[in-house]
């Protein structure tokens, strides 16, 4: 093999090289890329879609009522199972479900973004400090923190907000 065969193959091997540490360290540190699996946040996001998170949302921000968040899921020991849902509750909030609609503090949670609405009774819930409590917009069919053994999910395991739907077509998520 002549040396400027060889220059070439290592040249090759250093780019790609330099583009998996690169990739490896934008998604261990900046983002998170998952797919859902489940229609639970139908029709904000769709069974099979695949979603971008930022890691970085909130190294200066809290998380707020509101956000879309992947999050460990809270009754898995190993911490590997994620899931992806909207916060309802923060740290003192009182949350529960009369007649399918969902109060905070008393009052009732304007959510325009449901798919249907929702059936059931749930809580009063204390969501304790540091904590939220969490439910997916397709209320009717979600596995959420009304049914967990650990209904609240700690800040720190947060891993980011989720920001973009990028397959199946392009949707930013607020």
């Amino acid at each position: 093999m002549s040396s400027t065969v060889k220059t070439e193959v290592i040249s090759w091997i250093k780019t790609i090289l330099l583009a998996a540490v690169l990739a490896g360290a934008v998604n261990s540190f900046l983002i998170v890329n998952a797919e859902v699996p489940t229609g639970s946040m139908e029709n904000t996001i769709m069974a099979g879609d695949r979603i971008l998170a930022l890691r970085t949302s909130y190294w200066f921000d809290e998380p707020e009522a509101g956000d879309v968040v992947i999050f460990r899921y809270p009754d898995d020991p190993s911490g590997n199972t994620l899931y992806v849902k909207r916060i309802i509750g923060t740290a003192g909030d009182v949350v529960e479900m009369k007649d399918g609609l969902v109060f905070v503090n008393g009052e009732v949670l304007s959510e325009d973004y449901l798919a249907e609405p929702a059936s059931g009774d749930f809580g009063p819930y204390i969501v304790p400090e540091g904590s939220f409590f969490m439910m997916g917009d397709n209320r009717n069919h979600s596995l959420d923190s009304r049914y967990w053994d650990n209904k609240f999910v700690e800040e720190e395991e947060i891993l980011g907000k989720v920001v973009l739907r990028y397959y199946k077509g392009f949707k930013w998520i607020s």
